[in-house]
């Protein structure tokens, strides 16, 4: 698997360069950090992209698999699960994206 800020770094530059506001909210650790992705859907709600578990890595588990933890809510539920996050692993990183479509341009399981 590639290194967490190589794999953020990657991700941001692709929405950057496609017009889309996409920044590190916060930096985790750069070997091994679990990613978290919060969009910003321009409307007033946010949806989260968690990790998923290694159970649902289909065929590569190399590869980096998202969950949609949450989906058009209000931003103050996605701050609320990112606290109790902070909690158990410190060592996350959140990308936050502004986006008014759904598609991030990860996989996504579930």
């Amino acid at each position: 698997m590639f290194r967490t800020d190589l794999w953020v770094s990657a991700f941001l530059r692709r929405h950057n360069d496609m017009g889309q506001i996409c920044v590190i909210s916060r930096r985790g650790d750069p070997i091994a950090g679990q990613i978290f992705i919060e969009v910003d859907h321009l409307s007033g709600e946010m949806s989260l992209y968690a990790p998923a578990p290694t159970a649902a890595h289909d065929g590569n588990p190399e590869d980096r698999v998202f969950i949609r933890r949450f989906d058009h809510v209000a931003p103050a539920e996605i701050r609320a699960r990112l606290e109790r996050e902070e909690a158990f692993d410190p060592d996350y990183w959140l990308i936050s994206l502004d986006s008014r479509g759904g598609e991030i341009g990860v996989e996504v399981v579930g």
